[in-house]
């Protein structure tokens, strides 16, 4: 039984292939997939993945908006598991020399808009997949690759997946952590819009209200609130940003008219979560604040908003901390494949490595909430002003993702 299980994993490994793992890579950079314009590149790996022999369902989780769910299915009464990846890409930052959907290799790196977060993750579970597809070895369980939408508007795909049916026994979501660790513990994500209010110079009223400083002072007191927390094991958590602010004239932001009040600021305030905090103690701690202000100050006024409006294009539903134990089994089996592989144990499980932050929401924690074990196992790279991901990396992961679906799936 040992000789089969060897056989099988060296056949599957020798179908891992590093140039085609990096041109499955480069196509999905090629295919802008901006927060909210996912659709184009979920139909490419649609595309991709029936030509290959999956079954492949695009779905339309609203109207228009599309995400690829394909399955390798299996002779039946096994395990199943799920690689979860997804497909919107962070705006891009400056400083760009090249462009940004021309991607390139130099070195052991591939450069391209998304790459990091998260294309090169959802071309190496794919690749795993098609992997264990090409060796001809028969697993009993499912593997499911879910390339998905709105994952940095809070995991709106994940969520909608979950409730149409894809309930996987276990799971393993490719974010950039890096392919030496097996991440199951990271805060979560809640944001609110802010609105603060002007008014313009009316009658007696020579200055009316300009919205721009006021809201300068709720940013200044924002950053000074204490948010109702249990302390936690990661230092800096809960964190709290204000990351985006608009003004101008009317509802509609119009900028034309610098030289009169702004009528209407709005903030975007993004609070990374602890376990135990909700988005309504945020909202209390946050309206602690405003309420504050607005008694020493009658013509300050101001809107909280959760979630935030639709129209805005970002944040749609919260992400919660993840706190999964080390001992699920799901966390073994990519340790003790990670060691098959590289013939040495993980430099860490549990806690993200110490050079990335654990600030940021994952969809991992919508799954596990759904029942379903999901740490995170992914290629690592640059930031997010130096997208790059690590081509090594992207092969061990393909590997180790390869190997534990054969483990749970036989």
């Amino acid at each position: 039984m040992v000789m089969a299980e060897q056989t099988a994993d060296k056949e599957i490994l020798e179908h891992i292939d590093r140039n085609e793992l990096v041109e499955l890579g480069k196509s999905l950079v090629r295919i802008p997939s901006p927060i909210g314009e996912e659709t184009p590149v979920a139909r490419w790996v649609a595309e991709y993945l029936k030509d290959l022999g999956f079954d492949v369902e695009l779905q339309e989780v609203e109207r228009g908006w599309f995400q690829t769910v394909a399955t390798l299915k299996g002779s039946g009464g096994g395990r199943s598991i799920m690689f979860n990846g997804h497909l919107d890409s962070n705006p891009l930052a400056a400083g760009w020399t090249r462009n940004p959907y021309e991607p390139w290799v130099e070195g052991n790196r591939l450069h391209g808009a998304g790459i990091r977060n998260m294309k090169s993750g959802v071309a190496s579970m794919i690749h795993a997949a098609d992997a264990i597809r090409k060796s001809g070895v028969r697993l009993r369980g499912d593997i499911v690759v879910a390339c998905v939408l709105a994952e940095l508007q809070g995991g709106l795909g994940t969520k909608y997946l979950i409730d149409h049916g894809y309930k996987t026994d276990v799971a393993v979501v490719t974010e950039p952590y890096g392919a030496h660790h097996v991440v199951t513990k990271h805060g979560g994500m809640s944001k609110f819009s802010l609105h603060v209010k002007g008014r313009h110079p009316e009658g007696d009223d020579l200055t009316g209200v300009d919205a721009i400083p006021k809201m300068m002072k709720a940013i200044d007191a924002i950053y000074d609130t204490s948010l109702t927390h249990q302390p936690w094991e990661f230092q800096g958590l809960p964190w709290l940003k204000v990351g985006s602010i608009i003004g101008g004239r009317g509802e509609g932001y119009d900028l034309r008219s610098v030289s009169r009040n702004c009528d209407l600021c709005t903030a975007f305030i993004a609070v990374s979560t602890v376990p135990g905090m909700t988005a309504e103690t945020i909202r209390a701690d946050l309206e602690g604040t405003l309420d504050r202000l607005r008694r020493e100050d009658p013509d300050f006024e101001y809107e909280l908003v959760h979630p935030i409006e639709r129209k805005f294009n970002t944040w749609i539903i919260d992400h919660p901390p993840m706190d999964m134990a080390v001992e699920e089994e799901i966390v073994q089996t990519l340790a003790s494949c990670y060691k098959k592989v590289t013939g040495r144990d993980p430099k860490g499980v549990g806690r993200p490595p110490s050079d990335i932050s654990a600030r940021y929401g994952d969809d991992d924690a919508h799954l596990w909430l759904a029942g379903i074990p999901a740490p995170i196992y992914g290629p690592g790279g640059g930031s997010y002003g130096n997208d790059y991901s690590d081509i090594d990396e992207m092969v061990l992961c393909s590997q180790v993702l390869a190997l534990t679906a054969v483990d749970i799936c036989s």
